[in-house]
């Protein structure tokens, strides 16, 4: 089976790592890939890394026609808000779709006014779009044509905390999230808080009480959720740690809630539930998430940790993961499993 794939935003850092990803998948043929301000720009100039794929083939400007192509999915990896202004005509079109910016993945249009400042333009499609997190909501995804990706921040946090959530051993009415992230998460434009010289050696908290991925995390705990993001000097990686009280009546060790995580986890490819605190080191390059928890007798809080690659995991090989799954392939292939290390 050979699906063939349209990249809309494929010149930013989700983009790229998609075709990267894509190159090693055997169903997987890019048809064509956009960057608006890349146009004409050859993939290898820009990305040397892909020269060995892509030697020949230009960022194109997106325009209609191309989806009379014989495109199986399109991928949109643009900045929020602009797949809000495409995804209309590509319903149309009736190419399955797979967002991976937060256009498409709140369920009420009240909170893009709350979290992201700006009315959403298209709310009548937010019902028919399904959150992708396969560990999560596996069947719905199978079934729909329009997915919206997960951002890297409620990748790693639902990951760890949902189990815990739905066999109600934590308290959801305050989880404290402590989470750090590589420099890419912040996109390829340049911005005067991710140079060089601003992050060598510098770590910081940013976002503070109004960062928009909160938004993600409550609706899919059902919790209330403090969320605190800081950006971490390194390319790639998150780590986020939850602090959450027992739910009443609950009598919970640290060997009780890793027996949790790793029940809830037990055939899932992509997940490693271990006693070893999670390093993002240990995830990159690779879709899996590293879970570790514990608990604290003196304090009686619960503490999750987990790690993921926010450009696999949390961004482009989830996008494939889901893509498996809607076109009916094993849900694992082409993606990898193993990080890359030193």
């Amino acid at each position: 089976m050979q699906i063939n794939v349209g990249v809309i935003g494929a010149s930013g850092f989700a983009g790229s790592e998609f075709l990267r990803l894509a190159a090693g998948h055997p169903n997987l043929q890019i048809g064509w890939a956009t960057g608006e301000s890349q146009a004409g720009t050859a993939i290898a100039d820009l990305y040397p890394s892909l020269a060995a794929v892509h030697p020949n083939q230009v960022f194109v400007s997106y325009e209609p026609a191309l989806l009379l192509r014989g495109i199986d999915v399109v991928v949109l990896a643009l900045p929020h808000g602009a797949s809000q202004a495409m995804v209309p005509e590509l319903a149309d079109a009736g190419v399955r779709i797979i967002d991976l910016a937060a256009d498409f993945r709140l369920k009420d249009a009240s909170l893009y006014d709350i979290w992201y400042g700006e009315s959403h333009h298209a709310p009548e499609l937010l019902d028919s779009f399904v959150y992708g997190l396969p560990e999560l909501y596996r069947s719905d995804i199978r079934s729909a044509t329009r997915v919206a990706a997960p951002g890297c921040y409620p990748t790693a946090v639902l990951l760890g905390l949902a189990p815990l959530v739905r066999a109600g051993m934590i308290e959801r009415r305050r989880i404290i999230v402590d989470a750090a992230s590589g420099v890419s998460g912040a996109g390829r434009p340049p911005k005067a808080n991710t140079t060089f010289c601003t992050v060598d050696e510098n770590f910081t908290a940013y976002g503070l009480l109004t960062h928009r991925h909160t938004a993600e995390m409550e609706a899919h705990l059902d919790a209330g959720v403090l969320f605190t993001p800081h950006l971490a000097p390194m390319n790639r990686g998150i780590l986020a740690t939850s602090y959450a009280d027992p739910a009443p009546g609950a009598e919970l060790t640290t060997e009780v809630v890793l027996a949790a995580l790793a029940d809830a986890y037990a055939d899932e490819p992509f997940i490693v539930v271990d006693e070893r605190p999670p390093s993002t080191k240990a995830t990159q390059g690779s879709n899996c998430a590293h879970l570790s928890a514990r608990v604290d007798p003196r304090t009686g809080t619960v503490i999750v940790l987990a790690a993921i690659d926010n450009l696999v995991k949390g961004t482009a090989g989830q996008a494939i993961q889901c893509l498996n799954l809607m076109v009916g392939l094993d849900e694992p292939t082409g993606l990898p499993r193993v990080g890359v290390t030193p």
